[in-house]
């Protein structure tokens, strides 16, 4: 698809510290609706990807490869928190909660850089996790399914 006919997401590069923190918050918003064909929308059509170990190109393997995640990752709950930017790029940490089919449950923390075309879509994004197996009640994020409300902690606030 001709770049110049996606529709754009502001906020735009460059990004400034409210920007960027509005950006990563619209990103977090995404993931947490678990709707594949919703957040492949945020990415460039050739947007590429490195999640742990695999790799990925394009909004048809990034659809595919959340909608693997959410149906292994259960009552999945992301937090993100800005880290630093400039200009095109942002760096986020994270934190997502999920348990798998047995019910183990997990805690997985992670950092990402992004890289934004001048549209506001994301053409890169490189994303380094870890999984950490927790009882139930180490949780912390609590919230109906969908967005983090905006009185719940952040990661900072919860000691993560």
């Amino acid at each position: 698809m001709n770049p110049s006919l996606e529709a754009p997401r502001p906020p735009f590069p460059p990004f400034t510290q409210e920007t960027a923190a509005q950006k990563v918050r619209m990103a977090e918003d995404g993931w947490n609706s678990k709707n594949p064909a919703r957040v492949a929308l945020a990415y460039t059509p050739n947007s590429q990807w490195r999640n742990r170990s695999t790799f990925l190109q394009g909004r048809e393997a990034i659809e595919a490869f959340l909608t693997d995640k959410w149906n292994r990752e259960q009552d999945y709950r992301l937090i993100k928190e800005l880290w630093a930017f400039h200009e095109n790029r942002i760096a986020v940490r994270f934190a997502y909660e999920w348990h798998d089919e047995h019910g183990q449950w997990f805690r997985s923390y992670g950092n990402e850089n992004w890289e934004f075309d001048e549209q506001g879509l994301m053409r890169l994004r490189i994303a380094s996790i870890n999984d950490l197996p927790i009882l139930e009640r180490e949780r912390k994020f609590f919230w109906t399914a969908g967005r983090r409300p905006d009185d719940h902690a952040g990661l900072s606030d919860l000691g993560l």
